[in-house]
C-alpha cells in the first residue's frame, strides 16, 4: 500500500511539473515594438536611468527635453571616452513646453511628445556611424520617413562627436 502511495505521489508531482512548465510557455510576453530600419525598441527600465542632461528646444518644437543613459553610456560620459562603446543607450524623452501656474517665468512639462533611443553597437549599425535609432510616440514606432533623418541629421552636424548631440552635465 504504501508503494503505491508514493508512485501516485511521484505520479502527482510530475503531472504538476508538466503542467507548470507548459503554463509558463503560455506566458510568454508580446514581443516589443521595435522601430523600422534600426529594429530598436524601448529600453527596459530607462525612466530609472542617469541624468545625462536636460535640454531647451525653442520654436518651432518648443520642447522640454532630457537625455538619460544606460551605466555604460554614463560611465563613458564621465570618463571623457569617445567614441562610446558598444552597449550604450541614450534616450530622449520630450515634452511640449508649459507655463508653471504657480511662478509665471518657469515652464514646465506639458504632453508628451516623443522618447527618442540610441543603441551603440558598431558592427550591426557599421552603416549608420555605430549607431541604431528609435523614436516612439505614446509608445508606438514613427514611421519610416521618421527614421530615414535620423542618421543624416546626426551625420551632418556631430560626427566629430561620434554622432551625438547631447553633452554631459556634470
Amino acid at each position: 500500500m504504501t508503494g503505491k502511495i508514493m508512485l501516485l505521489a511521484a505520479a502527482t508531482a510530475v503531472g504538476a511539473t508538466v503542467f507548470a512548465i507548459g503554463s509558463l510557455a503560455d506566458e510568454t510576453p508580446a514581443a516589443k515594438p521595435v522601430s523600422p530600419i534600426y529594429g530598436v525598441a524601448l529600453p527596459e527600465g530607462y525612466r530609472q536611468w542617469a541624468l545625462i542632461a536636460p535640454a531647451l528646444e525653442d520654436a518651432p518644437l518648443n520642447e522640454l527635453r532630457v537625455v538619460v543613459g544606460n551605466d555604460i553610456a554614463v560611465k563613458a560620459y564621465r570618463d571623457g571616452t569617445f567614441p562610446f562603446p558598444d552597449g550604450s543607450v541614450l534616450v530622449k524623452l520630450a515634452w511640449k513646453r508649459t507655463p508653471s501656474a504657480e511662478f509665471a517665468p518657469a515652464s514646465i512639462p506639458g504632453a508628451a511628445t516623443t522618447v527618442q533611443v540610441m543603441v551603440k553597437d558598431a558592427k550591426k549599425y557599421a552603416a549608420s556611424g555605430g549607431w541604431g535609432f528609435g523614436r516612439f510616440i505614446n509608445g508606438v514606432p514613427a514611421d519610416q520617413a521618421q527614421h530615414e533623418t535620423c542618421f543624416a541629421c546626426h551625420e551632418a552636424r556631430v560626427n566629430n562627436h561620434d554622432y551625438v548631440f547631447t553633452r554631459y552635465a556634470p
